[in-house]
């Protein structure tokens, strides 16, 4: 990184994909189009995800905290925290939020299928088990793969926000759906119905 962008101001890290995208590593930029939540995706979703203030919502397969980050910039009333499987992601997520002097933001580095999801309102998924059906889209090697764990985190997850109280909201982007229970209806659609 250069040593004028380590002067900009939080703001600044938010014009643009590519700004906030270089808080990290080149690797990690050029996964970016197809693993990172893009900025106008998080700018649309994060009202419908805290129609409250003081909600706490739960990014499943954070990554490298993309769309915490921006969400809690977007949206400071509210706590965002992000689980991802990747040690060296979540290091790099916490980095950046140090950077960004963000505190209504965090990461867990971990399993989302060990956690309780009663202390969340409400979930932003995108679709981080997709990795285990195309080895073309996998962000590394590090981790098992198999059609065996997408079926099961899809059918833990489904689960998971089977158990959740009526009201909660969930957002999904580029996912199969078959993670969303029946008791839940679509509210918008948008991105040609990516999102």
């Amino acid at each position: 990184m250069d040593s004028l962008a380590s002067f900009r101001p939080a703001v600044g890290w938010f014009r643009s994909d590519e700004i906030f995208n270089s808080l990290y590593p080149p690797y990690i930029q050029q996964l970016a189009i197809r693993h990172w939540t893009p900025l106008r995706v998080t700018r649309e979703v994060v009202d419908f995800l805290t129609p409250h203030n003081n909600e706490h919502v739960l990014d499943i397969g954070s990554g490298i905290g993309k769309f915490c980050l921006a969400a809690a910039y977007y949206k400071p009333s509210t706590f965002f925290s992000g689980i991802e499987q990747r040690a060296g992601l979540v290091k790099l997520a916490e980095e950046a939020r140090t950077r960004l002097s963000l505190s209504n933001a965090s990461f867990l580095h971990g399993d989302f299928t060990n956690i309780n999801f009663s202390g969340y309102d409400h979930f932003y998924f995108y679709n981080s088990f997709f990795e285990n059906l195309s080895e073309d889209n996998r962000i590394d090697d590090n981790l098992e793969f198999s059609d065996e764990l997408y079926n099961y985190y899809t059918r833990c997850l489904h689960k998971k926000l089977f158990d959740m109280p009526t009201g909660t909201r969930v957002v999904t982007y580029h996912s199969l759906e078959d993670e969303i229970p029946f008791s839940y209806h679509a509210v918008e659609s948008k991105f040609n119905n990516r999102l």
